[in-house]
């Protein structure tokens, strides 16, 4: 079963390899390895689920290297849940991109930076060493920089440049703090860290090494005040890209990276009042930003700050419940906020804008993206009985719970606006009379509706993740790896024997 693990990152490399090379072969050489790739990774982590539930942690030794000497690849709870997020939403957005990229010229450059990303972040979820955490960052990293340059004009270069220099900021960040951490504990494996860090450690070191990260994987997960770049490089990108970088990276590469870091490794007190603080505000200023927005992209993508922010402040809650409601927020978020970077993609496919006033009343000619676009925007309002209600009733209950109903007060009024602004765009582009010029329109190709379908249904089932049978399996595993991360090293070095 092991050595399931480190196909995660050995199959889309293999693909983009491939694509790279006989990708102009035929027009459809990019779509049919990309989609299988995907594919394959998508039944993998799905199949990760029941390993992880089975053997607890699962660990692959690079080279047959006896860790912590070697370098290893760990496979838990919480790592099978992110991998089914990623590979789950990845597969549906290469679905996606058939139809749309289509658009754009050297389709295969777009499967190979494509498939590179997704090596990238899955290695961050499953590396157990943490300089690959580094190493596989930058590889995501510098993929999304030239995706989002993609189309390569004005704004998608300004927009890509700026990004990189914001991630290269972030990464010389993590990279610092990574190397105090070795200088003070002598090792990179991250088990192998957290039980020096446990014997030995030192306050002031820790605390030097908690700034870093907090400010490096903030800027990666676009925490306010670290957000400044994300709302030029997602709304520049293609539509199949924005949705994986406002749903999966600032998750895998951010949150992800943050939650690990803090609660298996460095140790989560220090740092829990300032993620809570950050969150909320992150929350309040995303949603006031969206709320004066009229580029539909632009506006969901201040809208993902605002979600981040409830993830980030229920994990920073550290109770149990908050845990549990923020990684249920990271799941739902994914999923409906792919859907409507996905549903604004099919917009400006068929009226060629993102401009909201220049709409109206394509539900007559759009019908499949506009419901399911109604049902994405109920979701990430918090309306019930779509998932978005769910997580986000859970991380309010979790605030009053653990005696703090000022932030639950808070994360209701983000809900009220976050309302407000999905009604703006359901008003804007759906409803009302449809213009002239947009009379001629059609809806998109199948590939397209069928992503969007099948993301829609997600977002209406997937409250059933609370169910105590399912939570168990899937969601309850993930959170209780979180709250037990000080048992990290051991749960590690015992599945060695």
């Amino acid at each position: 079963m092991n050595n399931l693990i480190p196909l995660f990152v050995a199959i889309p490399l293999a693909g983009c390899f491939l694509i790279s090379l006989v990708g102009k072969k035929s027009r459809w050489t990019g779509d049919i390895l990309s989609n299988l790739c995907t594919l394959s990774l998508l039944i993998l982590a799905l199949l990760s689920v029941g390993i992880a539930k089975a053997h607890g942690v699962a660990v692959y030794k690079v080279g047959g290297w006896m860790p912590p000497w070697g370098i290893c690849l760990v496979l838990d709870q919480l790592a099978s849940f992110m991998l089914v997020i990623v590979n789950l939403v990845a597969f549906l957005v290469n679905v996606y991109s058939i139809a749309y990229m289509e658009r754009y010229t050297a389709k295969d450059k777009f499967y190979t930076l494509f498939l590179l990303m997704i090596a990238g972040m899955n290695g961050v979820i499953i590396s157990g060493d943490l300089f690959n955490v580094f190493v596989f960052v930058e590889i995501a990293s510098i993929a999304s920089y030239a995706l989002v340059a993609f189309g390569t004009e004005q704004e998608e270069l300004e927009a890509a440049f700026k990004y990189m220099v914001m991630g290269s900021v972030a990464t010389i960040l993590i990279l610092v703090g990574i190397a105090f951490l070795y200088s003070h504990a002598s090792t990179l494996n991250m088990a192998d860290m957290a039980r020096a860090l446990s014997e030995k450690s030192n306050p002031g070191i820790i605390l030097f090494v908690s700034v870093l990260f907090l400010a490096g994987f903030g800027l990666k997960a676009a925490l306010v005040p670290f957000h400044w770049w994300l709302p030029d490089a997602h709304p520049s990108a293609p539509a199949p890209i924005s949705a994986l970088l406002s749903g999966l990276l600032i998750k895998a590469l951010g949150i992800y990276a943050l939650i690990r870091v803090f609660f298996c490794i460095v140790g989560s007190s220090q740092v829990l009042p300032a993620l809570m603080v950050l969150g909320t505000i992150s929350m309040l200023v995303g949603a006031f930003l969206a709320m004066g927005q009229w580029d539909f992209k632009r506006l969901l993508a201040y809208s993902s700050i605002s979600q981040v922010g409830y993830i980030v402040l229920g994990v920073g809650l550290g109770t149990p419940l908050g845990i549990l409601g923020g990684l249920f927020h990271l799941f739902n978020h994914s999923m409906f906020k792919s859907l409507l970077f996905l549903n604004s993609g099919a917009v400006d496919y068929a009226t060629g804008t993102r401009d909201l006033q220049k709409m109206g009343g394509l539900r007559e000619r759009m019908p499949v993206t506009a419901n399911t676009s109604l049902v994405a925007s109920m979701s990430i309002a918090g309306i019930p009985p779509f998932n978005g209600f769910w997580s986000k009733l859970v991380i309010i209950v979790a605030c009053v719970q653990a005696g703090h109903p000022v932030y639950a007060l808070w994360a209701v009024l983000a809900s009220i606006l976050t309302l407000a602004y999905f009604l703006k765009v359901q008003k804007y582009v759906f409803f009302g009379e449809l213009k002239e010029k947009l009379r001629n329109i059609k809806e998109v190709p199948f590939a397209m509706q069928f992503s969007m379908v099948v993301l829609a249904v997600i977002c209406c089932l997937s409250g059933l993740l609370l169910i105590p049978q399912i939570s168990d399996f899937f969601l309850g595993s993930a959170a209780d790896v979180v709250l037990n991360g000080k048992e990290y090293a051991q749960i590690v070095f015992d599945s060695l024997k």
